[in-house]
């Protein structure tokens, strides 16, 4: 009489599915850092964190415990400060803005968000406001002036359309304008841009990373 035998269909374990999830994640980008890249980052805060009860403890001995008590109000302050900073609200006052943030405004805020990013970057801006067609005006500390236009969507670029209303004093080299314009630019509005002379086309692309935290003169250098 044969007998049968009954073999367990191979089923993977709960610890093999997560590593296939986690690995997964990480191939999407959406797992997070791992422990190795926030090591640093850990080990710079362990010591920042020593240092100062080793300092506040060097306080007490030396003056009471005035020095931890000032110590403490201080980083609480300080706290206070970073947290404040970090709110959407003071970021944007400060002229940093998310994509999806960029995206949400109309073309008059979008006018008000690139003049704080240009006081950001050390511009003083008069805003000259429009319904559909804002402008700013520009000057840095070099003496360098700019002229900065909006562009909507889908609208061609005019050729005709005059760089600046009023006549600006000093080298031609030194007066700038941009062109912001939070779609694609095609390689007509490309050229236009080098018969101006003188004219930079700000894309959505190079408008995000000017709204991250970089440096116009860097978007400049590179041709945006």
């Amino acid at each position: 009489m044969a007998r049968l035998f009954w073999t367990p269909s191979r089923c993977p374990s709960s610890r093999s599915r997560r590593r296939h999830t986690v690995r997964r994640l990480r191939a999407q980008g959406r797992y997070g850092p791992r422990l190795r890249e926030v090591l640093p980052a850990l080990a710079g805060v362990v010591v920042v964190f020593c240092s100062v009860v080793a300092g506040l403890a060097l306080g007490y001995r030396a003056a009471g415990i005035v020095v931890p008590i000032a110590g403490a109000a201080l980083l609480v302050l300080l706290g206070t400060v970073q947290i404040r900073r970090g709110r959407p609200g003071a970021r944007r006052r400060r002229g940093y803005y998310t994509p999806q943030q960029l995206h949400e405004l109309d073309t008059q805020a979008l006018a008000s968000a690139v003049a704080r990013m240009l006081r950001r970057d050390g511009w003083r801006v008069r805003l000259l406001p429009a319904p559909d067609r804002p402008r700013l005006c520009a000057r840095d500390a070099g003496g360098r002036q700019l002229d900065v236009v909006f562009r909507p969507v889908a609208e061609p670029l005019p050729d005709e359309d005059a760089p600046h209303p009023h006549v600006h004093q000093g080298d031609a080299m030194s007066q700038l304008r941009l062109v912001v314009h939070r779609g694609a630019f095609r390689a007509r509005d490309v050229r236009w841009a080098r018969r101006q002379g003188g004219t930079l086309l700000v894309d959505g692309a190079a408008l995000e990373r000017w709204a991250r935290g970089e440096h116009l003169d860097g978007l400049i250098d590179s041709g945006a």
